[in-house]
């Protein structure tokens, strides 16, 4: 009988120790200050160009805005995937339905390590795990040019998720495990300029991995196999194999390019589902930044599709 007793005393404290354990590397944690860049001269202008690589308004406009309607970003978008039905909020100026009233540090947190302002992870729905791989003066940029959007009144809806998706702090495990601020693809020294640029759009900003890339059983992306296609993460279908092994292995530089600008294949089809409007947000850029796109994504290693 102590025998017993002197067991389960072990168990509770094995318990406590897990359980004090997890909590403290769930923690939030925060950018420092070098990680954050002040806001400079001319910033409003270079963050309107990261607002389009980063897509933002793929998520947090209306679905079939066009124009400067596509600058009212008013959230509501429901994304329904295996953990929950997630919904996209509000991120305009307004100061208390948007982010109006954030801080350049609340920004630089959400968009770098997926914490709100008060202190709470947010779900990757909202494709983080990409932006930590962002330049802190992009950051910076952006942050002044969201500054100069619409306000828009209204709360979006929350998210819809059970147990045990709805307990956030499990999340700072989750970014234990896939979150790398480390670039992903090993290029040679010797490549150019461009391929070095579109690795940084890619991988970073663009978050084009988020899609393009299996994920496991927890939600985390599949680095090894980067970009090689994935079921579709809301509805049915899957998202096509973009690395030279792929469909679009025989398109040449400037055919994805002009993809990206116009949403048409080399054989005169067009773009479809939530590519449409990516390419929305991708034909506002310079060209130079579709091409130096399209010279990275012919430099990834060459990968089986990574679907069924």
């Amino acid at each position: 009988m102590p025998s017993m007793r002197k067991l389960i005393a072990g168990a509770v404290v094995l318990a406590a120790l897990g359980a004090i354990a997890g909590w403290v590397l769930s923690a939030p944690r925060s950018l420092d200050d070098a990680g954050i860049a002040p806001v400079s001269d001319g910033a409003e202008a270079r963050g309107e160009r990261i607002f389009w690589v980063a897509g933002c308004a793929s998520c947090h406009a209306e679905s079939k805005a066009e124009g400067e309607e596509r600058l009212r970003l008013a959230g509501g978008l429901e994304l329904a995937t295996p953990f929950g039905t997630f919904v996209a909020p509000n991120i305009s100026s307004h100061k208390t339905d948007g982010i109006g009233g954030w801080s350049l540090v609340n920004f630089a947190n959400a968009m770098q390590r997926g914490i709100s302002p008060d202190g709470a992870h947010y779900y990757p729905a909202f494709p983080y795990a990409s932006y930590t791989r962002m330049d802190p003066a992009d950051i910076a940029d952006l942050y002044a040019f969201m500054k100069t959007l619409p306000a828009v009144e209204g709360k979006a809806p929350d998210h819809q998720l059970g147990f045990p998706f709805n307990i956030r702090r499990g999340l700072g495990l989750w970014k234990l495990l896939y979150m790398r601020e480390k670039q992903v693809v090993e290029l040679d020294a010797e490549v150019s300029d461009a391929v070095v640029l579109g690795k940084y759009l890619v991988e970073g900003p663009g978050h084009c991995g988020e899609c393009h890339t299996p994920r496991d059983m927890f939600g985390g992306t599949q680095y090894d196999a980067w970009l090689s296609g994935a079921p579709a993460a809301t509805g049915e279908g899957t998202i096509p194999n973009i690395t030279p092994g792929g469909d679009v292995g025989g398109w040449s530089e400037d055919e994805i390019a002009e993809y990206l600008n116009s949403g048409f294949t080399p054989d005169f089809d067009s773009a479809g589902g939530e590519m449409v409007s990516v390419i929305k947000n991708l034909a506002n850029l310079e060209p130079g930044d579709r091409a130096a796109i399209a010279a990275y994504l012919k430099q990834v290693p060459s990968l089986p599709d990574g679907h069924p």
